[in-house]
């Protein structure tokens, strides 16, 4: 069968059977990295969890039920905003819905959702995971958790975009995680401080008899303002 061409008028599209332009493939090997780096970091088990990063208009996803270790350049799975696959023949993600949702309402580029084991334990117990240390403020504040809906729902798609209203990560109830942001590496670092933060608030409020103390609105916002210019220039 000839393989099928891009459309000149879709920007950024390719078609079902056609090759990844140097770009996605290139985008595509750093998903597969980030992905890998959920399971050797602890952050998912098996298949759980899923990752994305948009490349113009052509969001690339980690299908659904592919161990991670298994995926090769040929692999290449993408779909459009709307949620047609665009890229490859493996069938995307489950939580596609969730990954759309937070790109037509935001300006992430890439996505990490992990079932992280700290951070889901929080989700079950608080609607929000108290600022129990400045990092709060590099997520927008205080981590909002997304009532519960069952996976792969438009439900809990828009049920985390609630929560995520000035925020960019929020916890998922009875689920885990999702967190955006410029780059693969700054959605995954957003996702382990979010499990960090999630772990020291176990650890500090397991001990008996002590409460943690908590940072206020105020110390949060200073926080975040300092961190927005932290770093390397250039």
């Amino acid at each position: 069968m000839a393989e099928e061409q891009r459309d000149p008028r879709d920007a950024g599209v390719v078609r079902p059977g056609s090759g990844a332009r140097p770009d996605e493939a290139r985008a595509w090997a750093e998903l597969v990295d980030t992905a890998r780096r959920t399971v050797s970091d602890g952050l998912v088990v098996g298949t759980s969890g899923n990752v994305s990063v948009r490349v113009g208009n052509t969001v690339l996803v980690t299908p659904s039920g592919v161990p991670y270790d298994r995926l090769t350049p040929a692999d290449v799975t993408g779909v459009d905003l709307d949620g047609h696959q665009v890229l490859g023949t493996l069938v995307p993600t489950s939580e596609l819905p969730m990954h759309l949702a937070v790109y037509r309402s935001t300006d992430a580029r890439a996505i990490v959702h992990t079932h992280a084991v700290h951070a889901t334990a929080v989700s079950t117990l608080v609607p929000e995971l108290p600022a129990i240390h400045y990092m709060t403020g590099a997520l927008g504040g205080p981590v909002r958790v997304a009532p519960y809906a069952t996976y792969g729902t438009d439900e809990l798609a828009e049920n985390m975009l609630q929560a995520l209203a000035n925020r960019s990560a929020c916890l998922l109830q009875n689920h885990g995680t999702i967190a955006y942001g410029t780059t693969l590496s700054q959605a995954f670092d957003r996702t382990v401080q979010l499990e960090w933060m999630s772990h020291l608030w176990l650890t500090a409020r397991s001990v008996p008899g002590l409460t943690p103390h908590l940072l206020t609105e105020e110390q949060v916002a200073e926080a975040g303002e300092r961190l927005r210019g932290y770093g390397q220039r250039g």
